[in-house]
């Protein structure tokens, strides 16, 4: 994940603290994501893909991923892409 960082200076000592999160695990493709599918949001046991009304595409809308990667293989277009955290790979 990537992270906003702020940096701190305290006695010649400096460190970057993560303060806000800038991305979310599952990336959605809008140009591979077709409008008229829904397999992502359907196959997702935690429903956090859902359909942006405006553009009839797929994101994320809560993050609660869980990395199970059903979303990534149930993808027609392979629009989906799941960043499955270092620790967890």
């Amino acid at each position: 994940p990537h992270f906003q960082e702020f940096i701190y200076f305290t006695n010649n000592f400096s460190m970057a603290l993560a303060t806000q999160r800038v991305d979310v695990p599952v990336i959605v493709d809008e140009s591979k994501c077709l409008e008229k599918c829904s397999a992502c949001i359907e196959v997702c046991p935690l429903d956090v893909l859902v359909k942006n009304p405006e553009t009839g595409k797929a994101y994320m809308k809560y993050d609660e991923c869980w990395f199970c990667l059903p979303c990534e293989k149930e993808c027609p277009t392979h629009a989906i892409t799941v960043q499955i955290p270092f620790l967890l790979r």
